[in-house]
């Protein structure tokens, strides 16, 4: 298993970072910065619908070691991958040029510029342990770290919620990843111990208290290593269904539709269309229930949830795989209270809220369950709501 994909390998310390950075471009850097990654609890694809979703931070961060440059040449290394140093200049950034995970960092750059923010050339040194492909919002992880230690750099004085936008607009328009806004609110405005309720019409977000180990549960991770893209076809065809749902049935985003509402749109919308409109406006109404849980009895009473997200996903807007659906049912079946896939889909992760006693066994079942499939081995993981973006160094 190569480095950046192991769970447990943790991210370089500050020190590291800044030391390799020093034997990297023969300087110290400005700073060192650092944002995690995410888990979505639950609300999927309720992002760009202006809806609800439930994410948060977790113990998995990207960090960049960054110095500011004289002039406008912008120079790249990351600890891992074989790209090697990639050198571009600020004048030449142009969205779908660049290449593997620089375009995080470049479009966070680009995005900057077109707000007119004075950004100067600069080296950058990334190093993360958040793994890859695995619907845990790594790029998102990089572009957060990057837009917070531009922001320092800069003395741009930019709000969360203007950091939220402009690494939108890098994702939406540089990358061309049709995405909304629930990732990066998540790594820049999550805290220890709680899950960010946001809603995606105005970015008005609550931390809900989220913590496993005093209610005898853990949160695992199934990272099925089915690797996904948010830039593909199935993105951003959910997208546009989602979006004539909403114009068919006159609404300026389908957050507006309730359950009551379905029924109406039985009879307006074909039944694919039908069924991704019915999986957002379920699933908005499951986040809500889940903050009330959340709020009330605790995380213990929230699996249900999950397993309703889960099936919705699967069978309303078909973005699971064989390989999520067997994670998730074989957690169940053996002693998890609730599991779900997170993320985009089409691959990824998935969830599973489970009992203490019972977490060996999930582990144990799972990996058993995907050798019988002949499926890859899957990465077993557990997280923590951990603290947002921040400049470490």
């Amino acid at each position: 298993m190569s480095p950046q994909n192991h769970p447990d390998a943790g991210a370089a310390a500050p020190r590291e970072l800044a030391a390799r950075f020093e034997q990297e471009f023969g300087a110290a850097p400005d700073g060192v910065w650092q944002a995690p990654g995410r888990v979505n609890l639950i609300g999927e694809h309720t992002d760009y619908n202006e809806g609800f979703v439930l994410p948060f931070a977790i113990d998995r961060t990207a960090r960049v070691a960054v110095a500011a440059r004289p002039d406008s040449a912008v120079r790249l290394l990351s600890t891992y991958g074989d790209q090697g140093l990639v050198t571009t200049s600020l004048e030449s950034l142009q969205p779908g040029t660049a290449k593997g995970w620089t375009k995080y960092p470049l479009g966070v750059i680009w995005a900057l510029r077109e707000r007119g923010i004075d950004v100067p050339g600069l080296d950058l040194l990334l190093d993360s342990n958040v793994p890859l492909g695995a619907g845990l919002s790594s790029s998102h992880a990089i572009e957060c770290a990057v837009i917070t230690a531009l922001n320092d750099l800069t003395g741009a004085g930019l709000a969360a919620e203007d950091m939220v936008l402009a690494t939108q607009r890098a994702e939406n328009d540089f990358v061309g990843a049709p995405t909304g806004i629930m990732d990066q609110s998540a790594s820049l405005r999550g805290s220890k111990g709680h899950a960010v309720f946001l809603d995606c019409r105005d970015q008005a977000a609550r931390l809900v208290p989220f913590e496993t180990e005093p209610a005898g549960l853990v949160l695992l991770v199934i990272d099925t290593k089915v690797s996904h893209s948010h830039a593909d076809g199935g993105y951003a065809s959910r997208r546009a269904s989602c979006e004539l749902g909403a114009e068919v049935m006159g609404v300026k985003a389908l957050r507006d539709l309730e359950v009551v509402d379905l029924e109406e749109a039985s009879g307006l919308l074909d039944e694919v269309t039908f069924r991704r409109v019915r999986h957002v406006v379920t699933e908005n109404r499951r986040v809500v229930q889940a903050v009330e849980l959340l709020g009330g009895p605790g995380p213990g009473a929230i699996g249900p949830l999950l397993d309703a997200s889960h099936a919705s996903m699967r069978d309303d807007f078909e973005i699971s795989c064989p390989e999520l659906d067997l994670a998730v049912d074989t957690s169940r079946a053996n002693g998890s209270i609730g599991a779900r896939m997170t993320g985009g889909g089409f691959g990824g992760a998935a969830i599973a809220l489970t009992p203490v006693q019972a977490e060996q066994k999930v582990r144990d079942a799972v990996v058993k369950a995907f050798a019988d499939a002949g499926f890859a081995v899957p990465d077993i993981f557990t997280v923590f709501p951990a603290a947002g973006a921040m400049r470490i160094a």
